[in-house]
């Protein structure tokens, strides 16, 4: 689903409050030479005010893909994750877990919540642009979605 399958470029919604992991991920999207829209919230509360259009929110795309971290202020990664995966209108859009935890109850409970994939952030810089742009080529080149209702 590259630009050529959408007919337009790539909405992201990344759900992330570290703000070297939001830079690194516009770059490494970036330097893969994808045509996208990366959308940034830094909690919770603001990815589902974001997902329903809410707010500051109201004219926000429906994303694509929504890369989500599980420690977030506010409203944790978990909580979004079942609340996204119980909403019949959300459920269909992609949710990648990124993150630093390796706990093996986070990965069970996330994919218990219907969690797309899991993937546990690398530390280092080329790991992490690596991991980014295999998201993008699964994802959005390889996998048919379903159709945006909106």
């Amino acid at each position: 689903m590259d630009i050529d399958r959408l007919g337009r470029p790539a909405d992201f919604l990344l759900v992330e409050d570290n703000p070297g992991d939001v830079r690194l991920t516009q770059e490494a999207l970036k330097s893969h030479k994808v045509q996208n829209n990366l959308h940034v919230v830094t909690d919770g509360e603001e990815a589902m005010a974001f997902l329903h259009k809410q707010g500051k929110y109201k004219d926000a795309p429906r994303p694509d893909i929504i890369l989500l971290d599980l420690n977030l202020p506010k409203k944790d990664g978990r909580e979004v994750l079942a609340e996204i995966k119980s909403d019949p209108a959300l459920k269909t859009i992609p949710v990648v877990i990124i993150t630093s935890s390796e706990a093996e109850q986070d990965v069970i409970k996330s994919y218990n919540l219907n969690a797309n994939c899991y993937v546990t952030k690398p530390v280092n810089l080329d790991q992490f642009i690596k991991v980014v742009q295999s998201i993008n080529d699964f994802w959005l080149t390889i996998v048919k979605l379903p159709g945006n209702p909106d």
